[in-house]
């Protein structure tokens, strides 16, 4: 189940985020190749951030997965993410941060 986390210094009170967590849940779906039912979006808005030594706005974004993130797919989600935020939050794509953990890029072997 991915899980994409975004956070940002807007203030989102009365603004409609329907179409970003849709259009988001959709890209991440069709990117990591996870069907949406299984995508999980969290959006938390006015986090203090300063980011290029000023205010503007700005977002950061954690994605956690089980499997399916390689450098192909992480270039498409930066792009895409940020694409929809810029056109949905007027968040300017060279301000917008995203992290990318693949949990199965880590496993451990049992020592049992």
């Amino acid at each position: 189940m991915p899980c994409l986390h975004i956070i940002t210094n807007l203030n989102l009170d009365g603004v409609d985020t329907n179409p970003v967590f849709s259009e988001v849940t959709t890209a991440v779906s069709t990117i990591i190749g996870r069907p949406e039912k299984f995508v999980m979006v969290i959006l938390k808005s006015s986090v203090p951030i300063l980011f290029e030594g000023n205010k503007e706005p700005a977002a950061y974004a954690e994605i956690v997965s089980m499997g399916g993130i390689d450098s192909e797919v992480k270039r498409k989600l930066i792009a895409t993410i940020g694409t929809i935020l810029q056109s949905k939050l007027s968040i300017p794509r060279t301000r917008f941060f995203l992290k990318v953990f693949d949990t199965t890029a880590f496993s451990t072997k049992s020592k049992m």
